[in-house]
């Protein structure tokens, strides 16, 4: 398992410009000391080919991988803004798009599948695979609602893309590992104890853990401490 960084988790840094999308990524890189950055859709400043290669060369350069590209309103979005974000990931080289599903108050469920499809098609033509994110109060809140959402949409395109502590007592996060392309993980929930329960669940596991902060207030000491956490816990695993 390796561990990466989104800059979700700076939020409020970059919301006002005490942290630039580009400093996020030496913070990543030589602080945290991360394997990987998740970009975030919110943060970047400019979204034209020059900027997005500059990103991707500046995380090879400092050995980070883009785990992938983070957005919140993907499976609500329009066609042309799905293959907007689809096209950014593939100038990053981000191989995943993490999002949730819609709330459910905010559309019926047959409306949403119809945009899975979309989005899976869209996906599918760029070789990106879409990592869906439980979200308490979505169509995808629970372990059984990935599995209806994986299996009505009919996808290889379509994974899951996890975040164990927030799933309720009722699901089984083991059920989800076999099609897991991505983890994610709160710094506030990142007790050892839990760390160590997600690490026993998802052994086998080789993609990123993503290490986030819910309300985007996260610092580099933190971010740096629960790094620490997650080695330790990976280790011992071993």
């Amino acid at each position: 398992m390796k561990l990466a960084c989104t800059s979700g988790a700076f939020h409020a840094a970059i919301e006002s410009g005490g942290l630039t999308q580009l400093e996020f990524l030496d913070l990543c890189a030589r602080e945290a000391a991360c394997d990987g950055i998740v970009f975030d859709v919110r943060h970047f400043p400019r979204t034209d080919d020059e900027y997005l290669a500059q990103l991707k060369k500046m995380a090879t350069d400092r050995g980070l991988t883009v785990a992938a590209v983070a957005d919140a309103s993907f499976f609500g979005a329009p066609q042309d803004r799905m293959a907007a974000v689809l096209d950014w990931a593939v100038a990053l080289g981000a191989p995943l798009i993490a999002a949730p599903l819609a709330r459910e108050v905010e559309c019926a469920w047959s409306e949403q599948l119809e945009r899975l499809g979309v989005a899976a098609t869209l996906a599918k033509a760029r070789n990106v695979t879409l990592a869906l994110r439980n979200a308490a109060d979505t169509f995808a809140a629970t372990t059984h609602d990935c599995k209806r959402v994986a299996k009505e949409t009919d996808s290889a395109w379509l994974r899951f893309g996890p975040e164990p502590l927030r799933l309720d007592a009722a699901s089984d996060p083991r059920v989800l590992a076999p099609n897991s392309v991505l983890l994610w993980s709160d710094v506030r929930l990142d007790a050892e104890s839990a760390i160590d329960r997600v690490v026993e669940v998802f052994a086998d596991f080789r993609g990123h853990a993503v290490l986030d902060d819910a309300r985007g207030e996260a610092s580099a000491a933190g971010i740096s401490a629960v790094v620490r956490r997650w080695r330790t816990a990976l280790a011992v695993a071993r």
